[in-house]
């Protein structure tokens, strides 16, 4: 049987009985680099926060191999692909990967070493997705 990430999941729960956690995100997030900061400069925040909440969501499912996500983690991947409307370059996304832990560490009271590595295990699974779209990766 496949890993299903229940523990991601759940972490993400806790993550996100705090209304704050995905701002937090972003300011961790947004700080990280001045590159990340430019590409977020003319962002609707407001719908920013609901596809990320969304989108993690359906990362944890990719992670663990789910066929349903399949068709959004494709779509996801177009929309941050070179030519897509919102690209993102790879060498970026280590900056999201780690500015996620970090507010996963600040909201999650559960979150220690062994949970912290799953995360990364976890994204670095939708983050290897997204940049085999990019050229040259």
């Amino acid at each position: 049987m496949s890993d299903q990430y229940f523990d991601l999941q759940q972490s993400y729960g806790r993550c996100l009985q705090n209304k704050q956690f995905i701002e937090r995100f972003y300011e961790i997030f947004m700080a990280s680099s001045p590159r990340v900061a430019e590409m977020f400069a003319q962002t609707d925040f407001q719908k920013q926060r609901l596809a990320l909440r969304r989108g993690i969501s359906v990362a944890i499912f990719h992670a663990a191999g789910s066929n349903v996500v399949k068709r959004t983690i494709d779509q996801m991947a177009d929309v941050h692909a070179c030519p897509g409307r919102a690209p993102v370059p790879p060498e970026l996304y280590p900056f999201w990967i780690e500015s996620l832990i970090k507010a996963v560490e600040e909201f999650d009271p559960e979150a220690g070493p062994l949970l912290i590595n799953r995360w990364r295990e976890g994204m670095t699974s939708v983050v290897d997705t997204f940049s085999h779209r990019y050229p040259g990766h």
